[in-house]
């Protein structure tokens, strides 16, 4: 028996592993993809998504690569896994993913082949995409004129390609390696770590999803597991998926707030000696009204249900 059978859920409510189903449309995430759409839709070119570790940009990018039907959309998720990749490489993994056959091994040929594919997506009445996850991962200036060159083909009043960088804030210096390209962007937006109110949405969404009646989670205990996560929804995932498991070997029915710290100075959030007490952190400013203004939208209590 584990926590999920404890608390009487259907799944693990904070795994870190992609799931669409978790997927939490908080204001500014709703925001992003209506704008890198509308990116898209007008054929901008190159658009870029930054934010920090954790804050959900892959999350982001599959689920807009999700939201681009085939018959509008010729569509493409490239991950940038390390930094020694090629000029070539990015080119012909390009040419693959957007449909052309059998890419020759010859660069200049190769985009012969990719401006003849985009051509055919052209004229079925669909737009190209490209994201690249990762971004900040392109570190060299060869790589920076590779993408201004896919950035070239065009026809008349139409760019042919369209290409969304997902990064962390680093990703504004390696753009700088080719100010040509960095003059390109067309759009940028910038994810921030969910505010105190969005948190509470957040954690509320996925318990909702996991089947949970009850929330587990004393409040001073969500006020803390807002504190030790600064609303990074990675950090917020871990901290409550570990104190889940706590509570569980505990043989209690309810998180506390005794627990998160707990769980906290493990994870080495904190220093030992140095948590915060409950009250100490509802001391703290509270959040203006208007932050989210959608947020009952996602914030119905669970006892409502």
């Amino acid at each position: 028996m584990g926590y999920t059978d404890h608390f009487k859920f259907d799944r693990e409510p904070f795994s870190n592993a992609p799931n669409e189903k978790f997927y939490f449309d908080s204001d500014q995430h709703n925001q992003a993809l209506l704008r890198l759409k509308y990116s898209v839709d007008t054929d901008k070119g190159l658009a870029v998504l930054v934010g920090g570790v954790g804050t959900g940009k892959t999350t982001l990018a599959r689920r807009m690569l999700d939201n681009l039907p085939y018959d509008k959309y010729e569509s493409s998720l490239l991950v940038m896994i390390h930094s020694a990749i090629t000029p070539e490489w990015i080119m012909s993994r390009i040419c693959t993913q957007l449909g052309v056959k059998n890419p020759d091994i010859s660069p200049l040929k190769m985009l012969k082949q990719l401006f003849e594919r985009l051509l055919e997506i052209e004229k079925e009445g669909r737009k190209a995409v490209v994201l690249i996850d990762e971004a900040q991962m392109l570190q060299t200036r060869e790589l920076m004129e590779e993408f201004r060159g896919l950035l070239n083909l065009e026809i008349p009043d139409k760019k042919l390609l369209n290409i969304i960088f997902f990064g962390l804030p680093e990703l504004d210096n390696v753009m700088k390696l080719d100010a040509p390209l960095a003059q390109r962007v067309a759009f940028k937006y910038t994810l921030t770590p969910l505010s105190t109110q969005a948190t509470l949405a957040y954690i509320n969404h996925r318990l909702q999803v996991a089947k949970c009646e009850v929330s587990p989670f004393h409040e001073d205990a969500l006020a803390l597991i807002h504190q030790f996560s600064g609303g990074v929804p990675r950090l917020i995932n871990t901290i409550c998926d570990n104190a889940l498991f706590e509570t569980y070997l505990r043989h209690a029915s309810e998180v506390s707030a005794e627990i998160v710290n707990n769980v906290a100075e493990d994870l080495g959030f904190v220093s030992v000696g140095l948590t915060l007490a409950p009250e100490e952190v509802s001391s703290s400013e509270p959040e203006p009204e208007d932050e989210f203004e959608d947020i009952e939208v996602f914030f119905e209590g669970l006892e409502e249900k």
